[in-house]
């Protein structure tokens, strides 16, 4: 009999994943994480219900304590990010560094199990003609989850297991009704669990980062308005900027050494290239020339089509076919042929910002 480890957060879709592998007749063994205080999934009510589900299945379940590593990882990696000015994308590094890699080492190293799964919406595929593990978008595309997924190697990928990427939300749902999972209603997490611990993700930043009063300015540095921290703006961002105009502001630029933000009209807030840094090829090995694909710049941004040039030091510059709209400094860029993930990587700052 097969053994596995399965991350589980307490929700509905760990706990179906968890459940699909025993009834296959995966020997399971659950692996919860502790990340920080709180209401959220992953935290003290999460821990409860997967030790419940553990119980209900009937399979051991472990706790490890990785609150220091999501600390340093996660929250540290916030701030330091919110503090000059840019906007980190949090799951993507959290996937690989705080759950993946970690769920890894301690399955071989304490249990001697060498696969893991989770209850991720994506799916692995193996090319035989590469040699690689692919990665490719799950068949439920509203839940897809591939974007936050485009950092783990090939060695994650190969130890693997995503059990509902072959299927829908609705049947998530009812898998867990059948086997009944105390999760099978439970609502689903809306928001980042930071946010969802601290209300929101000003209420988070504020107690890392004192606010500090200063102008918003045009292109030109024309005074327009006073902002009461850097920190609390986003590239694209529209509302909240209390400044009266003839026509839509938006946040084009972010300047943390002089403590400003910089706002224009809509044009001004569109790039027609951009580069990427601290790329992960995925499916593919790095290509010597240029290639074609369609990138996702957010999470729910729909795929648009770019060249994209590999460049040195694990950058790449992506050239899109129409000018974009708020492309975010620190966000992912996740590139894809059709369902497969090919790269990704993370924003890098424009000079001129």
């Amino acid at each position: 009999m097969s053994k596995i480890v399965v991350g589980l957060s307490g929700g509905v879709d760990s706990s179906t994943a968890a459940a699909i592998l025993h009834n296959q007749g995966y020997e399971v063994v659950g692996l919860t994480l502790w990340l920080m205080k709180g209401k959220g999934q992953c935290c003290s009510e999460g821990m409860v219900d997967a030790a419940y589900i553990c119980e209900q299945l009937g399979i051991p379940h472990h706790v490890v304590d990785s609150r220091e590593v999501f600390q340093a990882n996660i929250v540290d990696y916030l701030v330091a990010g919110y503090s000059t000015g840019i906007t980190p994308l949090p799951c993507s590094q959290c996937n690989k560094t705080v759950k993946f890699g970690p769920m890894l080492h301690y399955a071989r190293e304490q249990l001697g199990i060498n696969k893991i799964a989770t209850g991720h919406y994506a799916r692995i595929s193996y090319d035989s003609k590469s040699g690689r593990y692919q990665l490719r978008r799950a068949v439920d595309r509203n839940k897809d989850q591939s974007y936050f997924l485009y950092d783990l190697t090939q060695e994650l990928l190969a130890a693997s297991l995503f059990p509902l990427g072959e299927h829908i939300k609705a049947e998530t749902r009812q898998i867990a009704a059948e086997y009944g999972l105390k999760t099978a209603d439970k609502p689903e997490s809306q928001d980042l669990c930071l946010v969802e611990t601290h209300g929101s993700m000003r209420s988070f930043l504020d107690q890392y980062i004192t606010g500090k009063k200063g102008d918003i300015v045009d292109s030109s540095g024309k005074v327009l308005g006073q902002h009461e921290g850097v920190h609390h703006y986003t590239i694209g961002q529209r509302k909240g900027l209390g400044i009266a105009a003839a026509e839509p502001l938006y946040v084009i630029g972010l300047d943390a050494v002089m403590n400003r933000v910089i706002v224009g009209d809509r044009t001004s807030a569109t790039q027609s290239e951009f580069t990427v840094q601290r790329v992960n090829w995925v499916s593919i090995t790095e290509p010597s020339a240029p290639i074609r694909a369609e990138v996702q710049v957010r999470y729910r941004s729909n795929p648009v089509a770019v060249t994209a040039i590999p460049l040195e030091n694990s950058r790449v510059k992506l050239v899109f076919d129409e000018p974009q709209f708020s492309i975010t400094p620190g966000q992912a860029a996740v590139w894809y042929d059709g369902d497969k993930v090919l790269g990704g990587g993370i924003i890098e700052r424009q000079e001129s910002e």
